[in-house]
């Protein structure tokens, strides 16, 4: 693929940080430490075995360019995401490196596809966002679904978790989305990213088994509705979440996931269901696993891999369905990954 085996992960010393650091010592590349905190980084490399440390703050420019300089490609885990992506973003245009990020905001998706697309395609890289659970997964799912049909006319993503411990990073995230939105809740509808006012509406889900019948709650927008509209014709895209995790986001215990296996895994499983409808026709596809902040790590290294391996035939902002085939992306994920099932 390349003889450059050096990669740059920003947020290197966080929780899903570590998890991708793992995934890439595991397929074979060299991870480079960076972020804003050195006491960190160099505890971190100590602690992998002298790991290259290339601390950066996002005030500074110089920094960055460093951070990105010389490697095949930078992998940013740290969020907030509204305050990393741009400056990260910017150090790998001038530097040429390709930019992976595992944001889960869908409007910071979006403004990567909007505003960063073109300076990709003349710095000639490849800027891919939202390479996550949140913002690849469900959309690589639609998309492999849908297999040969050319347009859709809805699109439904359902969400479910058993649980949700949020990591530090997510809590703060989400505190400065809520921010950000002064409150109102964020809308994705007729190809737009929009704020409504009040609660969302709740209903019913019928997940394959062994999850079953849930509560869910409507309009839960992600990033894989601002991926999927870059390049899928649809009519309407539909996402559900089952409501019960939702209310461990507001736990007062704010310790992190705790692992409940070698690898640092929580006990949280999830599964995601695509449905597509055409006329009178439907495919639905499945995919399941266990912890979302865990199964980021090898979908976004899977991401950075193919996009460093189309590098001379890809350029702009691409979402993680139009690098490559999404079902041939997917099937590399399983089983060891994930569980997939094609209706």
């Amino acid at each position: 693929m390349t003889s450059n085996k050096k990669i740059t992960v920003f947020g290197a010393y966080g929780h899903t940080g570590r998890f991708i650091i793992a995934q890439l010592q595991q397929r074979g590349w060299i991870p480079v430490l960076s972020g804003r905190d050195t006491a960190r980084l160099q505890a971190l490399s100590r602690e992998k075995g002298g790991l290259e440390v290339r601390a950066a703050s996002l005030t500074d420019a110089s920094s960055l360019d460093h951070a990105v300089s010389g490697v095949a490609a930078v992998i940013n885990a740290a969020g907030p995401f509204s305050l990393t992506a741009a400056p990260l973003m910017e150090a790998a245009l001038r530097m040429k490196t390709p930019y992976i990020d595992v944001v889960a905001e869908p409007e910071i998706a979006a403004a990567a596809f909007q505003h960063y697309d073109s300076r990709a395609r003349e710095a000639g890289i490849i800027i891919a966002p939202a390479s996550a659970f949140y913002g690849a997964l469900g959309s690589l799912l639609a998309t492999a679904a849908m297999r040969d049909w050319p347009d859709a006319d809805e699109i439904t993503l359902a969400f479910a978790l058993s649980s949700w411990k949020p990591t530090r990073g997510t809590r703060i995230t989400i505190e400065v989305a809520e921010e950000r939105r002064g409150g109102k809740r964020l809308v994705f509808s007729n190809g737009q990213l929009s704020l409504h006012e009040g609660s969302a509406a709740r209903t019913e889900w019928v997940f394959p088994a062994p999850v079953g019948r849930q509560t869910v709650v409507e309009e839960f927008t992600t990033a894989d509705s601002v991926a999927l509209s870059r390049y899928v014709k649809f009519t309407h895209i539909r996402e559900v979440m089952t409501l019960a995790p939702l209310g461990d986001l507001s736990d007062p215990d704010t310790a992190p996931p705790p692992s409940v296996d070698a690898s640092g895994r929580s006990a949280q499983r999830f599964m995601v269901e695509a449905v597509i409808r055409r006329g009178k026709d439907e495919r639905r596809a499945t995919v399941s696993g266990q912890d979302i902040y865990a199964i980021t790590a090898p979908i976004a290294v899977e991401a950075a891999e193919r996009v460093i391996a189309n590098k001379r035939h890809l350029s702009g902002v691409l979402s993680a369905g139009q690098i490559s085939d999404a079902a041939d992306f997917l099937h590399t994920l399983a089983p060891l990954h994930l569980k997939l099932n094609f209706q």
